[in-house]
């Protein structure tokens, strides 16, 4: 009889059992309030996200306009926008995780549905609401800042002069190489049986990689790997720059993802074989 080894393990008898994988289409969700609570979750916790990382950014463009007597090396900068985005997903995660598991970005749930994780169902319902929470997001901001909004460009994700398309998509690529490899690390199910501390400090890692790719990619892109972010982003903001560059950051992240989920998959985690 054909058995499972677990490939690349030091250890072949687990201590753990592997959760099975989620139905490609589960129509049980949609009888459960759990499911639309966590979709609700995620339209929240997305449009928080956004009306933070854009209040930021205006803020930090304000704060340095020499026309309005601001100082050029004043203001935040990008360590202040970075710190602030990196500590609003770990805030958003560690609120969520437990309802929805936090995902906060299409790129997050695309990769999290190619490790089977969550259903085909729940990945686009997640990505409708994250993309919809975005648009809110961004709106609000307009809303309430309505003349420095539109001077500083909204917050909006573009190809920053200098740089060329191809720097642009593998800037993306990576950067959301990193944050998906930190998720799917950060709450694999081994680390979770064995350290009963890694549920706690999951929302830890995924905020500081969002920090350290933020630190990278803002000169490039001024940072997407979540389209979420970028559409509400350009929803709102409507400009033709900003939708002419709009799927370096649908392409970038998705690309990013899937070889984040295929590392994880049979690198990492060195999926079982039957012999």
């Amino acid at each position: 009889m054909a058995k499972d080894i677990e490939v690349g393990s030091g250890n072949p008898a687990k201590d753990y059992q592997d959760p099975l994988p989620a139905p490609l289409i589960d129509p049980e969700e949609l009888r459960e309030w759990s499911f639309y609570r966590a979709i609700i979750a995620e339209f929240i916790a997305t449009l928080l996200f956004l009306y933070v990382t854009v209040l930021t950014v205006i803020g930090y463009k304000k704060q340095t306009d020499t026309t309005l007597n601001g100082n050029e090396c004043g203001g935040v900068g990008i360590h202040g926008i970075a710190w602030a985005l990196g500590g609003m997903i770990f805030v958003l995660v560690y609120c969520t995780a437990g309802i929805s598991g936090g995902h906060i970005n299409p790129a997050v749930t695309f990769g999290l549905f190619l490790t089977r994780k969550v259903s085909l169902m729940r990945a686009i319902l997640y990505m409708v609401a994250q993309s919809l929470g975005a648009i809110c997001g961004v709106g609000l901001v307009k809303a309430f800042q309505s003349a420095y909004y539109t001077k500083y460009g909204g917050g909006a994700n573009k190809l920053v002069d200098g740089y060329s398309t191809g720097t642009g998509l593998g800037a993306e690529i990576v950067g959301t190489f990193v944050i998906v490899y930190t998720v799917l690390s950060a709450t694999d199910p081994e680390l979770k049986a064995r350290n009963s501390y890694v549920p706690v400090l999951a929302p830890l890692p995924i905020g500081f990689a969002v920090f350290v790719v933020h630190l990278a990619t803002i000169p490039i892109t001024g940072t997407g790997i979540n389209p979420a972010r970028s559409f509400g982003a350009a929803v709102i903001y409507n400009n033709d720059k900003v939708w002419n560059d709009q799927w370096i950051f649908w392409v970038g992240p998705f690309i990013g993802a899937a070889i984040a989920a295929l590392h994880y998959q049979y690198i990492l985690r060195a999926g079982a074989v039957k012999l």
